[in-house]
């Protein structure tokens, strides 16, 4: 899963912009193969959270309905999402 990072993060884009790219990484890899509970806490911050989540998605240069839209399309495609 380390390569998701690699795939976000620009070779232009700056340390900040890399590092919050890895947080969102991080949650979606927590929502994908957390323990439960961090599973929950991951689900719904990713799309429920109407204020830390868009301010990390614009200060990783990604649009945070884009992406909400792109999970929420791999939540209805995999059960157990």
């Amino acid at each position: 899963m380390a390569t998701n990072a690699v795939v976000l993060a620009e070779p232009s884009a700056g340390f900040e912009t890399r590092l919050w790219q890895a947080v969102i990484v991080t949650t979606i890899q927590e929502w994908i193969s957390g323990p439960l509970r961090s599973k929950r806490q991951a689900e719904e911050y990713l799309f429920q959270d109407q204020k830390d989540f868009p301010a990390v998605c614009q200060s990783a240069g990604l649009d945070a309905d884009c992406l909400r839209a792109k999970l929420n399309r791999l939540r209805h495609q995999k059960p157990g999402l």
